[in-house]
């Protein structure tokens, strides 16, 4: 689903897992290996995100701190080839930051956390 200012403008892509053969799929892994290989979610042609383990001690800075031992992960899907983007977490933070790696130059970094 796609939110602008609190409330859903669109639910294109959007599906749930069991309707329509569409597959439940993993976020993060809970205990990461380099090298593995998930599916993020599944449903043929509307949702094939998948994602690969590619380092557990990588550096991340951004706006809101530095981070070492980082979870570095690749991030794709079949429906766009060719668009490739590196994400980086860490622990007890979550995403630190989103860049494009392949297919443009996209890239997001965490500003600022606050609570409501």
């Amino acid at each position: 689903m796609e939110y602008e200012n609190g409330v859903v403008i669109s639910t294109e892509g959007s599906w749930e897992a069991g309707v329509n053969d569409a597959k439940p799929g993993i976020v993060m892994e809970g205990i990461p290996h380099i090298g593995d290989s998930y599916r993020q979610e599944y449903m043929v042609e509307v949702a094939e995100d998948m994602a690969q383990v590619l380092s557990l001690t990588d550096s991340a800075t951004v706006p809101y701190g530095s981070y070492t031992n980082c979870l570095k992960t690749k991030e794709w899907t079949p429906l766009s080839p060719g668009i490739v983007e590196n994400k980086y977490y860490a622990r007890n933070i979550g995403l630190l930051k989103a860049v494009m790696v392949e297919g443009g130059n996209e890239h997001s970094a965490l500003v600022v956390i606050q609570s409501k």
